[in-house]
Protein backbone atom coordinates (compact mmCIF):
# COMPACT_ATOMS: atom_id res chain seq x y z
CA UNK A 1 0.00 0.00 0.00
CA UNK A 2 1.00 3.70 -0.62
CA UNK A 3 1.89 4.90 2.64
CA UNK A 4 4.12 7.77 2.19
CA UNK A 5 1.52 10.43 2.15
CA UNK A 6 0.29 10.01 5.83
CA UNK A 7 3.93 9.18 7.47
CA UNK A 8 5.16 12.70 5.78
CA UNK A 9 3.06 14.36 8.45
CA UNK A 10 5.11 13.08 10.84
CA UNK A 11 8.40 14.39 9.73
CA UNK A 12 8.36 17.17 7.47
CA UNK A 13 8.55 20.63 7.84
CA UNK A 14 5.73 22.43 9.20
CA UNK A 15 5.45 25.08 7.42
CA UNK A 16 6.69 23.53 4.27
CA UNK A 17 3.15 20.82 5.29
CA UNK A 18 1.06 23.55 5.88
CA UNK A 19 1.31 25.47 2.60
CA UNK A 20 1.33 22.07 0.72
CA UNK A 21 -2.06 20.72 2.75
CA UNK A 22 -3.44 24.39 2.98
CA UNK A 23 -3.13 25.54 -0.19
CA UNK A 24 -5.18 22.85 -1.87
CA UNK A 25 -8.13 23.06 0.70
CA UNK A 26 -8.15 27.31 0.71
CA UNK A 27 -8.11 26.74 -3.65
CA UNK A 28 -10.97 24.53 -3.12
CA UNK A 29 -12.85 26.53 -0.33
CA UNK A 30 -12.15 29.92 -2.19
CA UNK A 31 -13.55 28.21 -5.58
CA UNK A 32 -16.44 27.44 -3.62
CA UNK A 33 -17.09 30.34 -1.94
CA UNK A 34 -16.78 32.54 -5.57
CA UNK A 35 -19.38 29.59 -6.43
CA UNK A 36 -21.58 30.76 -4.08
CA UNK A 37 -21.30 34.33 -4.84
CA UNK A 38 -21.49 33.77 -8.55
CA UNK A 39 -24.87 31.99 -7.36
CA UNK A 40 -26.38 35.18 -6.07
CA UNK A 41 -25.15 37.32 -8.80
CA UNK A 42 -26.83 35.64 -11.25
CA UNK A 43 -29.59 34.89 -9.56
CA UNK A 44 -29.82 38.60 -8.59
CA UNK A 45 -29.76 40.06 -12.24
CA UNK A 46 -31.63 36.92 -13.99
CA UNK A 47 -34.28 36.82 -11.36
CA UNK A 48 -34.45 39.53 -9.25
CA UNK A 49 -33.85 41.58 -6.01
CA UNK A 50 -37.00 39.11 -4.21
CA UNK A 51 -34.99 35.94 -5.51
CA UNK A 52 -31.86 37.37 -3.62
CA UNK A 53 -34.26 37.29 -0.70
CA UNK A 54 -35.96 34.17 -0.78
CA UNK A 55 -32.23 32.68 -1.39
CA UNK A 56 -31.42 33.85 1.75
CA UNK A 57 -34.34 32.14 3.52
CA UNK A 58 -32.86 29.29 2.31
CA UNK A 59 -29.65 29.39 4.25
CA UNK A 60 -31.09 27.49 7.90
CA UNK A 61 -31.86 24.66 5.46
CA UNK A 62 -28.15 24.77 4.06
CA UNK A 63 -26.73 25.35 7.72
CA UNK A 64 -28.53 22.24 8.75
CA UNK A 65 -27.68 20.21 5.69
CA UNK A 66 -24.23 21.33 6.17
CA UNK A 67 -24.31 20.48 9.97
CA UNK A 68 -25.21 16.41 9.43
CA UNK A 69 -22.60 16.67 6.71
CA UNK A 70 -19.72 18.38 8.79
CA UNK A 71 -20.37 15.43 11.35
CA UNK A 72 -19.69 13.10 9.36
CA UNK A 73 -16.95 14.05 7.08
CA UNK A 74 -14.83 15.97 9.93
CA UNK A 75 -15.72 13.45 12.27
CA UNK A 76 -14.56 11.00 10.41
CA UNK A 77 -11.63 12.80 8.49
CA UNK A 78 -10.19 13.05 12.40
CA UNK A 79 -10.36 9.72 13.45
CA UNK A 80 -8.86 8.92 10.19
CA UNK A 81 -5.92 11.03 10.11
CA UNK A 82 -5.48 9.81 14.38
CA UNK A 83 -5.27 6.20 13.50
CA UNK A 84 -3.09 6.51 10.28
CA UNK A 85 -0.83 8.29 12.91
CA UNK A 86 -1.14 4.93 15.21
CA UNK A 87 -0.72 3.26 12.71
CA UNK A 88 -3.84 1.61 12.46
CA UNK A 89 -4.52 1.13 8.90
CA UNK A 90 -7.45 -1.20 9.24
CA UNK A 91 -9.18 0.98 11.31
CA UNK A 92 -8.93 3.47 9.19
CA UNK A 93 -10.53 1.27 6.28
CA UNK A 94 -13.44 0.82 8.25
CA UNK A 95 -14.00 4.11 9.32
CA UNK A 96 -14.19 4.91 5.45
CA UNK A 97 -16.86 2.36 4.88
CA UNK A 98 -18.64 3.47 7.84
CA UNK A 99 -18.45 7.15 6.56
CA UNK A 100 -20.19 5.75 3.00
CA UNK A 101 -23.08 4.81 4.64
CA UNK A 102 -23.28 7.28 7.41
CA UNK A 103 -23.47 9.92 4.38
CA UNK A 104 -26.04 7.92 2.69
CA UNK A 105 -28.64 7.09 5.78
CA UNK A 106 -28.44 11.18 7.28
CA UNK A 107 -28.74 12.46 3.45
CA UNK A 108 -31.89 10.53 2.80
CA UNK A 109 -33.59 11.21 6.26
CA UNK A 110 -33.26 14.92 5.60
CA UNK A 111 -34.28 14.82 2.43
CA UNK A 112 -37.87 13.03 3.24
CA UNK A 113 -38.37 14.76 6.91
CA UNK A 114 -37.44 18.34 4.95
CA UNK A 115 -39.57 17.62 2.02
CA UNK A 116 -42.64 17.26 3.47
CA UNK A 117 -42.42 20.23 5.88
CA UNK A 118 -40.87 22.40 3.43
CA UNK A 119 -43.42 25.35 2.83
CA UNK A 120 -43.90 25.91 6.82
CA UNK A 121 -40.70 26.00 7.79
CA UNK A 122 -39.62 28.56 4.96
CA UNK A 123 -42.12 30.74 6.65
CA UNK A 124 -40.87 29.97 9.87
CA UNK A 125 -36.99 30.84 8.16
CA UNK A 126 -38.28 34.34 7.10
CA UNK A 127 -39.94 33.54 3.84
CA UNK A 128 -43.25 36.12 2.67
CA UNK A 129 -45.71 34.83 0.07
CA UNK A 130 -43.59 37.28 -2.23
CA UNK A 131 -40.39 35.26 -2.19
CA UNK A 132 -41.76 31.48 -1.54
CA UNK A 133 -42.24 30.94 -4.85
CA UNK A 134 -38.47 31.44 -5.46
CA UNK A 135 -37.07 28.97 -1.94
CA UNK A 136 -39.58 26.62 -2.18
CA UNK A 137 -38.44 26.32 -5.98
CA UNK A 138 -34.47 26.07 -5.13
CA UNK A 139 -34.78 23.96 -2.10
CA UNK A 140 -36.86 21.17 -3.75
CA UNK A 141 -34.58 20.73 -6.31
CA UNK A 142 -31.53 20.28 -3.65
CA UNK A 143 -33.51 17.96 -1.39
CA UNK A 144 -33.06 15.50 -4.61
CA UNK A 145 -29.87 15.41 -4.46
CA UNK A 146 -29.04 15.88 -1.01
CA UNK A 147 -27.61 12.49 -0.43
CA UNK A 148 -25.33 13.44 -3.22
CA UNK A 149 -24.44 16.46 -1.31
CA UNK A 150 -23.54 14.69 1.53
CA UNK A 151 -21.49 12.15 -0.02
CA UNK A 152 -19.62 14.39 -1.83
CA UNK A 153 -18.68 16.74 1.04
CA UNK A 154 -18.15 13.84 3.41
CA UNK A 155 -15.84 11.82 0.86
CA UNK A 156 -13.81 15.10 0.34
CA UNK A 157 -12.86 15.26 3.75
CA UNK A 158 -11.51 11.60 3.77
CA UNK A 159 -9.46 12.11 0.33
CA UNK A 160 -8.13 14.76 2.44
CA UNK A 161 -7.28 13.01 5.54
CA UNK A 162 -5.81 9.96 3.16
CA UNK A 163 -3.61 12.47 2.11
CA UNK A 164 -3.74 13.68 -0.83
CA UNK A 165 -5.17 17.48 -0.49
CA UNK A 166 -4.25 18.02 -4.19
CA UNK A 167 -7.09 15.12 -5.31
CA UNK A 168 -9.75 16.89 -2.70
CA UNK A 169 -9.15 20.06 -4.27
CA UNK A 170 -9.51 19.07 -7.42
CA UNK A 171 -12.78 17.63 -6.69
CA UNK A 172 -14.14 20.79 -5.31
CA UNK A 173 -12.74 22.62 -8.22
CA UNK A 174 -14.49 20.61 -11.13
CA UNK A 175 -17.63 21.33 -9.41
CA UNK A 176 -17.31 24.51 -8.83
CA UNK A 177 -16.40 25.19 -12.69
CA UNK A 178 -19.20 22.85 -13.71
CA UNK A 179 -21.54 24.87 -11.67
CA UNK A 180 -19.91 28.28 -13.13
CA UNK A 181 -21.13 26.96 -16.52
CA UNK A 182 -24.37 25.36 -16.25
CA UNK A 183 -25.94 28.22 -14.22
CA UNK A 184 -25.77 30.73 -17.07
CA UNK A 185 -27.12 27.72 -19.29
CA UNK A 186 -30.25 26.82 -17.22
CA UNK A 187 -30.66 29.97 -15.37
CA UNK A 188 -30.95 32.07 -18.99
CA UNK A 189 -30.50 29.56 -22.03
CA UNK A 190 -33.42 27.61 -20.55
CA UNK A 191 -35.22 30.03 -18.60
CA UNK A 192 -35.43 28.09 -15.61
CA UNK A 193 -35.14 30.99 -13.26
CA UNK A 194 -33.90 29.71 -9.71
CA UNK A 195 -34.71 26.13 -10.09
CA UNK A 196 -32.40 26.23 -12.62
CA UNK A 197 -29.51 27.45 -10.26
CA UNK A 198 -30.54 24.57 -8.09
CA UNK A 199 -30.18 22.03 -10.68
CA UNK A 200 -26.65 23.43 -12.17
CA UNK A 201 -25.58 22.76 -8.31
CA UNK A 202 -27.14 19.19 -8.32
CA UNK A 203 -25.49 18.18 -11.26
CA UNK A 204 -21.92 19.75 -10.45
CA UNK A 205 -22.18 18.21 -7.49
CA UNK A 206 -22.80 14.34 -9.00
CA UNK A 207 -20.27 14.54 -11.63
CA UNK A 208 -17.47 15.50 -8.60
CA UNK A 209 -19.08 12.78 -6.48
CA UNK A 210 -18.62 10.42 -9.21
CA UNK A 211 -14.81 11.16 -9.59
CA UNK A 212 -14.18 10.83 -5.94
CA UNK A 213 -15.38 7.20 -6.42
CA UNK A 214 -13.24 6.44 -9.25
CA UNK A 215 -10.38 7.97 -6.77
CA UNK A 216 -10.65 5.86 -3.48
CA UNK A 217 -11.45 2.67 -6.17
CA UNK A 218 -7.72 2.90 -6.66
CA UNK A 219 -6.31 -0.54 -4.60
CA UNK A 220 -2.70 0.75 -4.04
CA UNK A 221 -3.87 4.09 -1.73
CA UNK A 222 -3.82 3.28 2.23
CA UNK A 223 -7.90 3.80 1.98
CA UNK A 224 -9.82 2.48 -0.96
CA UNK A 225 -13.08 1.29 -1.22
CA UNK A 226 -13.44 -2.58 -0.85
CA UNK A 227 -16.14 -5.09 -0.09
CA UNK A 228 -16.39 -5.76 3.89
CA UNK A 229 -15.97 -2.06 5.31
CA UNK A 230 -19.59 -0.36 5.04
CA UNK A 231 -21.36 -2.59 7.96
CA UNK A 232 -22.16 -0.02 10.75
CA UNK A 233 -19.82 -0.09 13.73
CA UNK A 234 -20.90 1.24 16.69
CA UNK A 235 -17.83 1.89 17.81
CA UNK A 236 -16.53 3.70 14.76
CA UNK A 237 -19.99 5.68 14.75
CA UNK A 238 -19.61 7.19 18.30
CA UNK A 239 -16.10 8.21 17.54
CA UNK A 240 -16.86 9.68 14.56
CA UNK A 241 -19.99 11.39 16.05
CA UNK A 242 -18.04 12.55 19.05
CA UNK A 243 -15.74 14.31 17.01
CA UNK A 244 -17.99 15.71 14.65
CA UNK A 245 -20.32 16.55 17.13
CA UNK A 246 -18.56 20.04 17.56
CA UNK A 247 -18.81 21.17 14.32
CA UNK A 248 -22.64 19.95 14.14
CA UNK A 249 -23.63 21.76 17.00
CA UNK A 250 -21.92 24.63 15.26
CA UNK A 251 -23.86 24.45 12.36
CA UNK A 252 -27.44 23.65 14.41
CA UNK A 253 -26.53 26.74 15.95
CA UNK A 254 -25.81 28.45 12.79
CA UNK A 255 -28.80 27.53 11.56
CA UNK A 256 -30.99 28.99 14.43
CA UNK A 257 -28.75 32.00 14.71
CA UNK A 258 -30.05 32.96 10.61
CA UNK A 259 -33.38 31.97 11.76
CA UNK A 260 -33.33 34.79 14.68
CA UNK A 261 -31.37 37.42 11.94
CA UNK A 262 -33.97 36.71 9.10
CA UNK A 263 -36.73 37.57 11.79
CA UNK A 264 -35.23 40.14 12.73
CA UNK A 265 -34.30 41.72 9.56
CA UNK A 266 -37.96 40.88 8.28
CA UNK A 267 -39.40 42.60 11.64
CA UNK A 268 -36.76 46.08 11.78
CA UNK A 269 -36.93 46.40 8.00
CA UNK A 270 -40.58 46.46 7.94
CA UNK A 271 -40.36 49.27 10.09
CA UNK A 272 -38.31 50.96 7.14
CA UNK A 273 -39.95 53.84 4.70
CA UNK A 274 -39.03 51.52 1.47
CA UNK A 275 -41.12 48.79 -0.35
CA UNK A 276 -41.30 45.50 1.09
CA UNK A 277 -38.64 46.68 3.76
CA UNK A 278 -38.14 42.99 5.33
CA UNK A 279 -37.72 41.24 2.07
CA UNK A 280 -35.21 43.76 1.28
CA UNK A 281 -33.31 44.07 4.82
CA UNK A 282 -33.16 40.18 4.16
CA UNK A 283 -31.93 40.59 0.59
CA UNK A 284 -28.85 42.70 2.15
CA UNK A 285 -27.89 39.92 4.89
CA UNK A 286 -28.03 37.67 2.23
CA UNK A 287 -25.51 39.65 0.25
CA UNK A 288 -23.57 40.55 3.28
CA UNK A 289 -23.59 36.91 4.52
CA UNK A 290 -21.75 35.14 0.73
CA UNK A 291 -19.42 37.74 0.98
CA UNK A 292 -18.22 37.88 5.07
CA UNK A 293 -18.52 33.39 3.81
CA UNK A 294 -15.99 33.99 1.04
CA UNK A 295 -13.20 34.95 3.60
CA UNK A 296 -14.52 32.41 6.27
CA UNK A 297 -13.82 29.96 3.66
CA UNK A 298 -10.25 30.68 3.20
CA UNK A 299 -9.76 30.31 7.19
CA UNK A 300 -11.52 27.12 6.90
CA UNK A 301 -9.64 26.13 4.11
CA UNK A 302 -6.46 26.68 6.68
CA UNK A 303 -8.36 24.59 9.33
CA UNK A 304 -9.13 21.70 6.49
CA UNK A 305 -5.29 22.08 5.57
CA UNK A 306 -4.40 21.94 9.28
CA UNK A 307 -6.47 19.01 10.21
CA UNK A 308 -4.42 16.46 8.97
CA UNK A 309 -1.08 17.72 10.00
CA UNK A 310 -2.76 18.16 13.92
CA UNK A 311 -4.41 14.90 14.12
CA UNK A 312 -1.36 13.06 13.14
CA UNK A 313 0.96 14.14 15.38
CA UNK A 314 -1.10 14.09 18.08
CA UNK A 315 -1.69 10.60 17.77
CA UNK A 316 1.90 10.11 17.55
CA UNK A 317 2.44 12.31 20.45
CA UNK A 318 4.41 14.61 18.28
CA UNK A 319 3.51 17.60 20.50
CA UNK A 320 5.64 20.20 19.58
CA UNK A 321 4.44 19.71 16.07
CA UNK A 322 1.31 20.02 17.12
CA UNK A 323 1.61 23.82 18.68
CA UNK A 324 3.55 24.85 15.74
CA UNK A 325 1.38 24.10 12.97
CA UNK A 326 -1.49 25.82 15.74
CA UNK A 327 0.98 29.08 15.46
CA UNK A 328 1.20 29.05 11.65
CA UNK A 329 -2.61 28.45 10.54
CA UNK A 330 -3.34 31.26 13.50
CA UNK A 331 -1.13 33.56 11.56
CA UNK A 332 -2.62 32.94 8.28
CA UNK A 333 -6.03 33.09 9.20
CA UNK A 334 -5.70 36.50 11.14
CA UNK A 335 -4.19 37.61 7.76
CA UNK A 336 -7.28 36.51 5.96
CA UNK A 337 -9.75 37.79 7.84
CA UNK A 338 -8.36 41.45 8.62
CA UNK A 339 -8.46 41.71 4.40
CA UNK A 340 -11.97 41.03 4.97
CA UNK A 341 -12.19 43.77 7.85
CA UNK A 342 -10.52 46.43 5.76
CA UNK A 343 -12.74 45.38 2.64
CA UNK A 344 -15.67 45.92 4.69
CA UNK A 345 -15.37 48.87 6.10
CA UNK A 346 -13.38 50.76 3.19
CA UNK A 347 -15.69 49.75 0.21
CA UNK A 348 -18.78 48.13 0.75
CA UNK A 349 -20.81 49.71 -1.59
CA UNK A 350 -18.69 48.77 -4.20
CA UNK A 351 -18.77 44.88 -3.40
CA UNK A 352 -22.44 44.62 -3.03
CA UNK A 353 -23.07 46.46 -6.06
CA UNK A 354 -21.89 43.87 -7.87
CA UNK A 355 -25.05 41.63 -6.40
CA UNK A 356 -27.74 43.96 -7.34
CA UNK A 357 -28.76 47.75 -9.11
CA UNK A 358 -31.52 47.83 -6.30
CA UNK A 359 -30.53 51.30 -4.19
CA UNK A 360 -32.17 49.95 -1.40
CA UNK A 361 -30.57 46.88 -0.61
CA UNK A 362 -27.29 48.31 -1.69
CA UNK A 363 -27.62 50.80 1.17
CA UNK A 364 -28.66 48.58 3.38
CA UNK A 365 -26.20 45.89 2.60
CA UNK A 366 -23.04 48.24 2.92
CA UNK A 367 -24.03 49.46 6.21
CA UNK A 368 -24.24 46.23 7.53
CA UNK A 369 -21.26 44.83 6.05
CA UNK A 370 -19.68 47.72 8.00
CA UNK A 371 -21.11 46.38 11.06
CA UNK A 372 -20.66 43.01 10.44
CA UNK A 373 -16.78 42.98 9.90
CA UNK A 374 -16.11 45.31 13.05
CA UNK A 375 -13.72 42.82 14.98
CA UNK A 376 -13.29 40.17 11.69
CA UNK A 377 -9.46 40.54 12.68
CA UNK A 378 -10.11 38.30 15.77
CA UNK A 379 -12.35 35.91 14.04
CA UNK A 380 -9.59 34.01 12.23
CA UNK A 381 -8.18 33.07 15.60
CA UNK A 382 -11.13 31.89 16.93
CA UNK A 383 -12.03 29.31 14.20
CA UNK A 384 -8.12 27.74 14.44
CA UNK A 385 -8.29 27.59 18.04
CA UNK A 386 -11.97 25.67 18.34
CA UNK A 387 -10.48 23.51 15.03
CA UNK A 388 -7.43 22.90 17.13
CA UNK A 389 -9.68 21.10 19.61
CA UNK A 390 -11.70 19.12 17.22
CA UNK A 391 -8.27 17.79 15.58
CA UNK A 392 -6.53 16.71 18.46
CA UNK A 393 -10.22 14.76 19.63
CA UNK A 394 -11.00 16.96 22.70
CA UNK A 395 -14.50 17.11 21.53
CA UNK A 396 -16.39 18.83 24.57
CA UNK A 397 -14.08 21.87 24.64
CA UNK A 398 -14.95 22.14 20.76
CA UNK A 399 -18.27 21.91 21.10
CA UNK A 400 -18.17 24.54 24.32
CA UNK A 401 -16.26 26.62 21.96
CA UNK A 402 -18.67 26.22 19.10
CA UNK A 403 -22.06 27.01 21.89
CA UNK A 404 -20.03 30.38 23.17
CA UNK A 405 -20.38 32.30 19.89
CA UNK A 406 -23.35 31.45 18.62
CA UNK A 407 -25.75 30.04 21.52
CA UNK A 408 -24.34 31.65 24.48
CA UNK A 409 -24.15 35.33 23.33
CA UNK A 410 -25.24 35.64 19.74
CA UNK A 411 -28.78 34.46 20.19
CA UNK A 412 -29.35 36.43 23.29
CA UNK A 413 -27.58 39.67 21.31
CA UNK A 414 -29.89 39.46 18.35
CA UNK A 415 -33.07 39.47 20.87
CA UNK A 416 -31.95 42.29 23.07
CA UNK A 417 -29.77 44.79 20.95
CA UNK A 418 -32.52 45.74 18.32
CA UNK A 419 -34.54 46.52 21.22
CA UNK A 420 -32.12 49.07 21.43
CA UNK A 421 -30.68 50.17 17.79
CA UNK A 422 -33.39 48.33 15.82
CA UNK A 423 -31.92 46.77 12.31
CA UNK A 424 -28.52 48.00 13.64
CA UNK A 425 -28.95 46.26 16.66
CA UNK A 426 -29.22 43.24 14.55
CA UNK A 427 -26.23 43.31 12.48
CA UNK A 428 -24.58 44.28 15.83
CA UNK A 429 -24.63 41.49 17.76
CA UNK A 430 -22.36 39.44 15.34
CA UNK A 431 -19.28 41.08 15.68
CA UNK A 432 -19.89 41.39 19.64
CA UNK A 433 -20.23 37.64 19.95
CA UNK A 434 -16.92 37.46 18.02
CA UNK A 435 -14.86 39.27 20.55
CA UNK A 436 -16.30 37.70 23.40
CA UNK A 437 -15.96 34.12 21.63
CA UNK A 438 -12.42 35.34 21.07
CA UNK A 439 -11.55 35.78 24.86
CA UNK A 440 -12.70 32.30 25.56
CA UNK A 441 -10.75 30.60 23.06
CA UNK A 442 -7.56 32.43 24.12
CA UNK A 443 -8.30 31.36 28.02
CA UNK A 444 -9.00 27.30 27.21
CA UNK A 445 -6.14 27.48 24.41
CA UNK A 446 -3.72 28.80 27.49
CA UNK A 447 -5.08 26.15 29.65
CA UNK A 448 -4.31 23.24 27.12
CA UNK A 449 -0.84 24.43 26.58
CA UNK A 450 -0.37 24.57 30.27
CA UNK A 451 -1.31 21.27 30.83
CA UNK A 452 0.33 19.87 28.52
CA UNK A 453 3.56 21.39 29.13
CA UNK A 454 3.57 19.81 32.80
CA UNK A 455 1.97 16.32 31.47
CA UNK A 456 5.44 16.34 29.61
CA UNK A 457 7.56 17.64 32.31
CA UNK A 458 6.43 15.13 34.65
CA UNK A 459 7.13 12.06 32.00
CA UNK A 460 10.70 13.76 31.62
CA UNK A 461 11.24 13.75 35.43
Amino acid sequence: MEQQAPLELGTKSIPQLLLQYATPAIIAMTATSVLNIVDRVFIGHGVGALAISGLATTLPFMNLGAAFGAMVGVGSGAVISIRLGQGKYEVAQRVLGNTVTLNIVIGLLYSVVCWFCLKPLLFLFGASENTLPYARDYMQVLLIGNVISHSYLGLNNVIRSAGHPTKAMMCTILAVCLNTILDPLFIYGFHMGIRGAAIATVLAQTASFVWQLFILSDERQVLHLQRGIYRMSLTIVRQIIAIGLSPFLMNLCACVVVLFINTGMRKYGDLMPIPDGGDMAIAAYGIVNSVVFFFLMIVIGINQGMQPIAGYNWGARQNSRVWLVLRYAILAASFITTIGFLIGEVVPEFVVGFFTTDQHIIRLAARGFRIDVLVFPVVGSQMVIGNLFQNIGHAGKSIFLSLTRQALFLLPGLYLLPLLWGLDGVWAAIPIADMVSFVIALAMLAWLVKRISHAENRIAK
